[in-house]
């Protein structure tokens, strides 16, 4: 997958985003088939809570920051169905909010590059037609691929409740 990065200051340094990004990008591909064609682009923005929040609420309703948002370009339909030759295709865009996922990286006890980790692969999984608020078998096979791409990555299950097979 090809992407595209944007990064807002005030996200430390290290680690490198862009390679966080990347390496998140990775682990999906042998856990999520349909995230491992070549032809896949995405753009992320490591940004602040001011602007996710804006757009939360201009595009969800929600008058309120968030860790990560995902906006998809492709029907799942149309991804599973993508040839592997061809033009690029615009999977979507993911921007992370560094206030919120420094705050949850803090009440987790784990590191902000883990959990900007976890969330890029969950706003991967969401570009890709995973929702995980359709139902719950549906948010058990999103937190089980989360969970198998963040093993790949020798990152711990966020869940906390979860084998990591």
């Amino acid at each position: 997958m090809d992407l595209d990065f944007s990064l807002e200051a005030g996200w430390p340094s290290p680690p490198d985003w862009e390679s966080v990004a990347v390496r998140a990008a990775s682990a999906l591909a042998p856990v999520a088939e349909e995230l491992a064609n070549q032809r896949l682009s995405a753009s992320v923005a490591f940004t602040s809570d001011a602007e996710v929040h804006a757009l939360n609420r201009e595009w969800r309703g929600k008058d309120k920051p968030t860790n990560v948002l995902s906006f998809p370009m492709l029907e799942r339909e149309d991804l599973l169905a993508l040839a592997a030759e061809g033009p690029p295709e615009l999977l979507g865009d993911i921007a992370l909010a560094l206030e919120t996922c420094q705050r949850e990286a803090a009440d987790k006890g784990i590191s902000l590059e883990d959990h900007v980790t976890h969330l890029l692969i969950h706003g991967f999984l969401h570009l890709a037609g995973y929702d995980h608020e359709r139902s719950p078998e549906d948010a058990r096979e999103m937190e089980q691929l989360e969970i198998k791409a963040l093993a790949l990555l020798a990152i711990a299950d966020p869940y906390g409740d979860h084998d990591e097979t």
